[in-house]
């Protein structure tokens, strides 16, 4: 994401809040980006800090279940294969800008690293590179399993194993890849029960998600400290 410090992350809350433990974020996380095939091409990024919605945090309400990462500048391993300094991540990666409160009918590409199978059985994606599906987000959607009140679905052919966060970029451009974060994927689920995921959902993101950006935003991390 675009950020003061260039050191920002979005994905699904359930992808950054230990949702065994209230009030707490994962213990270890690490962003990758670019990851293919066990590779990290652009460096490892430890996450210091997470912002998020109290609603999700308390209630798990999947309306806010969003969530911003401070990471600390990355690492990547020196000639004897300890880790050495690589700068910030916008600074090495760039950042997609945010849209919110924008109006139904657009069309998002969606991004992820489906990994799991089908409800029949079929696996036919791995989780070690990058896929894209495209869609239109034309309605909203009530959910009450994941307590969603005014969710966003869009065509997605992702499993949902390893699809949890991934990114919705608005008015995306493949020559720069670069976009606008409009969602980011919460749950799959297969709409039309023919044992084939083909749904996405995400929240809508509106002034209050916004302000859980803006939060973000504004932290300082800096160097990693070592082990």
């Amino acid at each position: 994401m675009h950020s003061q410090y260039r050191n920002v992350v979005a994905t699904a809350a359930q992808c950054a809040f230990d949702t065994q433990t209230p009030g707490a974020a994962l213990g270890k996380w690490v962003f990758v980006p670019r990851y293919t095939a066990g590779t990290a091409p652009l460096g490892l990024y430890v996450g210091k800090q997470l912002a998020g919605h109290q609603d999700f945090d308390t209630d798990r309400d999947f309306d806010r279940g969003y969530a911003f990462v401070n990471v600390y500048e990355g690492v990547v391993p020196s000639a004897t294969g300890e880790p050495t300094g690589h700068g910030r991540l916008g600074d090495n990666v760039g950042g997609q800008g945010l849209a919110w409160n924008q109006p139904l009918g657009s069309s998002v590409n969606v991004f992820g690293y489906p990994a799991g199978p089908h409800p029949d059985g079929v696996r036919p994606y791995t989780g070690q590179n990058i896929k894209m599906s495209v869609g239109s987000v034309t309605t909203t959607a009530h959910v009450p399993s994941l307590k969603g009140e005014r969710l966003l679905p869009v065509r997605s052919w992702f499993t949902a194993h390893g699809a949890q966060g991934s990114s919705w970029l608005l008015n995306y451009d493949a020559a720069g890849a670069r976009g606008y974060l409009k969602g980011l994927t919460l749950s799959l689920t297969d709409a039309d029960g023919n044992l084939r995921y083909d749904t996405a959902v995400s929240p809508y993101f509106d002034d209050e998600l916004l302000a859980v950006y803006s939060a973000a935003n504004a932290v300082w991390t800096g160097a990693v400290s070592p082990a």
